[in-house]
């Protein structure tokens, strides 16, 4: 039996208190981008998901996506279900220095954030109900053989080497295929004077990233599972890369496009770079993880701006940011990996780059395909879309009865140009 690393123990809790962070964040984030008549509906949509998928890991997903099974390559078992059997002692199979239960609980917490971000291509039309059935369905029936492929020790991406240190292809890929198949499904939104519209509380947005940010530190470092030196380039990595992106964002806006540096485009650069580092935070230096996040940065806002031109209305661009940045990062893995930053990873080569690919690839058809049949088995008992009429009044009057503003001269409706 392996002794308890109090050190590793405190800091995985501290990292999954983190990440249980961000996901308000997300909400103040998405919310901050919608107009004012949709800002309670929007950041509902994310702590729904803290409640809801909360309760699933407990139940079944946590069981799914880590225990051994019978199809051990592509899920889990029930060996964990109701977390029996996981308590104080480590699972050596997950980590040797910390309770089961704190892997448990660190695991969660990603669970719970990534159906979250799908909402934000769904936000101003999507119904809470349908949204609840679909993310009970989803996180059971696509995140976890996702995240048994990947993280669990019998994963079959894993087996072959595919790399993700803190969820690129488990979190942001996967997301990202179920939120633009929404937006698709679900058709543009009514009353908009143009494919976007402007944010209606530029400082919500700003916190929200800067709650992502901090977060974002024990998404990635708490990873390692152990205060140690890979934690600690982890931690690096992530504060470097989004600090690039963001850099590159805000300089690419005012010298190219609208000679301004907005608020928002270094909040939406800073979340380009926080994502496409994930993959690749324990595997590469910080002098890679700056050239990760300026070319995740200046990649996903041209993105971005291209995305209205092909009639899509992801509301706030969660494919352009999160799809194409945790794309990039995952393949830039493949670049930059060495072992001089994790003996456990791998050097880069031709062939990790190929599996790198692999992954991506496998991930979007996967939660693409799977996601469209949800959508419509979850439309055949729920209306996927408010009418008309509750979509031109907001979604806060009609899906709960509450405002976020009770009086406000903020324009509803107005047009412009949103990242996210």
């Amino acid at each position: 039996m392996n002794p308890i690393d109090s050190g590793d123990t405190a800091f995985v809790l501290m990292s999954a208190a983190l990440v249980m962070f961000m996901t308000p964040g997300l909400a103040f984030f998405y919310g901050g981008l919608v107009r004012a008549k949709n800002v309670v509906h929007t950041m509902i949509l994310s702590i729904v998901c803290m409640a809801v998928v909360g309760v699933l890991w407990a139940v079944a997903g946590y069981s799914l996506s880590f225990s051994p099974g019978t199809f051990d390559s592509l899920l889990g078992g029930a060996h964990w279900f109701g977390l029996r059997g996981v308590g104080a002692e480590p699972e050596k199979s997950l980590s040797a220095t910390i309770p089961h239960v704190a892997f448990m609980l660190f695991q969660g917490m990603f669970a719970v954030i990534t159906p979250a971000l799908i909402s934000g291509a769904l936000v101003e039309r999507i119904r809470v109900k349908a949204f609840v059935l679909f993310v009970i369905l989803w996180s059971l029936i696509v995140y976890t053989p996702v995240a048994h492929w990947v993280w669990a020790p019998g994963g079959w991406l894993r087996a072959r080497g595919v790399l993700d240190f803190a969820g690129g292809t488990v979190v942001h890929i996967n997301a990202a295929a179920a939120a633009i198949v929404g937006a698709l499904l679900l058709g543009k939104r009514r009353g908009l004077k143009a494919p976007t519209t402007l944010p209606h509380n530029v400082p919500f947005v700003i916190l929200g990233a800067g709650m992502l940010w901090f977060g974002w530190l024990g998404f990635n470092g708490g990873s390692a599972l152990a205060a140690n030196g890979l934690a600690a380039y982890a931690f690096a990595n992530t504060f470097f890369a989004p600090a690039a992106a963001a850099a590159a964002w805000g300089l690419a806006e005012l010298f190219f496009f609208h000679g301004k540096m907005s608020g928002v485009g270094l909040a939406s650069g800073a979340v380009a770079g926080m994502v496409a580092i994930t993959p690749a935070c324990g595997f590469v230096t910080p002098g890679s993880a700056l050239v990760i996040g300026a070319l995740a940065g200046l990649a996903s806002l041209l993105a971005v701006r291209y995305r209205p031109r092909l009639g899509i209305d992801d509301s706030l661009d969660v494919f352009a940011v999160h799809g194409v940045a945790a794309t990039l990062g995952a393949l830039l893995t493949g670049v930059f990996a060495t072992k001089l930053v994790n003996p456990d990873g791998a050097d880069a080569s031709l062939s990790l780059l190929g599996w790198q690919a692999v992954g991506v690839l496998v991930t979007l058809v996967w939660s693409g395909s799977i996601s469209f049949l949800l959508y419509k088995v979850v439309g055949f008992v729920f209306p996927l879309r408010a009418d008309e009429q509750d979509e031109w009044s907001g979604m806060d009057s009609s899906e709960s009865g509450e405002r976020g503003y009770i009086h406000t001269d903020i324009e509803s409706s107005s047009g412009g140009t949103v990242h996210a």
